[in-house]
């Protein structure tokens, strides 16, 4: 199993999911079908299916284009909402892609009514961690807005996201990396990851797929609800429920300007 990011707009990522033995990929949130199929081309793998994690335009515009340039083909997405989607998948439904990759879906519902996250490994190749697109929920060092839901689905998903193997490797959906370090010094300056994320930060402009779960626990302050500085920093005590904490993290980060 490969794992290919293809940047798109301004700080979107859309992917090349690959089976190695049958050469086989799908698109992951192909946003820009003409720049992903390049890339599918330069890379000499077939692109079968795509993947959408959340019905926003900036993950999913580009189905329907996808949809006429391979008729047939699968388009995995969690609802009606995602255009051209002809595969809905729902809360720990699996499907299988090329030869050896299985894809289990795991719903995190709150920044869309509808957010997957595709959870992939590979039955052969043993020595790959596995990885998880996580489209708008989770970033690194951060999370997605409520759009449609509420600071306590976004613990849920968190949470859920928690759940899988801590080497499992990031694949998200924005490049808000940057970011997200300067709010999580803000937070928790002393967090046990925050070293390793500036690092991380400072040498790479491409951060999606250099980091796994475990990081995220160390790191991320939305992961991090009950650690004292974080429930310090939203003015929480120890009854405060951790659906509170989360709610004023996020509102702090919407106006933050470090």
């Amino acid at each position: 199993m490969k794992i290919v990011p293809v940047p798109v707009r301004e700080d979107n990522y859309a992917y090349l999911l690959i089976d190695e033995p049958s050469n086989k990929a799908a698109a992951v949130d192909i946003y820009d079908v003409p720049k992903v199929t390049e890339k599918a081309k330069e890379l000499g793998v077939e692109i079968v299916a795509a993947i959408t994690t959340h019905h926003h335009y900036d993950h999913a515009g580009g189905n329907k284009a996808f949809a006429q340039l391979y008729p047939g083909a699968p388009i995995y997405g969690g609802s009606d909402q995602v255009a051209a989607v002809n595969k809905i998948v729902k809360d720990n439904e699996t499907f299988t892609f090329g030869d050896n990759i299985t894809v289990r879906c795991l719903a995190t519902p709150c920044h869309t009514r509808d957010s997957i996250c595709f959870h992939v490994t590979d039955a052969v190749n043993k020595n790959h961690p596995g990885g998880v697109f996580t489209g708008d929920t989770l970033f690194i060092g951060g999370c997605g807005r409520f759009f449609e839901g509420s600071a306590e689905e976004m613990v849920q998903a968190l949470n859920y996201l928690r759940t899988l193997p801590d080497e499992t490797i990031v694949y998200n959906g924005h490049e808000y990396t940057a970011s997200n370090l300067a709010f999580g010094k803000h937070i928790e300056p002393d967090s046990p990851g925050i070293e390793k994320l500036t690092e991380l930060v400072e040498k790479n402009k491409i951060t999606t797929g250099l980091t796994t779960i475990g990081d995220e626990k160390r790191w991320n302050v939305f992961m991090r609800l009950g650690v004292e500085a974080v429930r310090k920093a939203t003015s929480a005590n120890d009854d405060t429920p951790d659906a509170v904490v989360m709610d004023s993290l996020r509102n702090q980060k919407n106006t933050y300007k470090g």
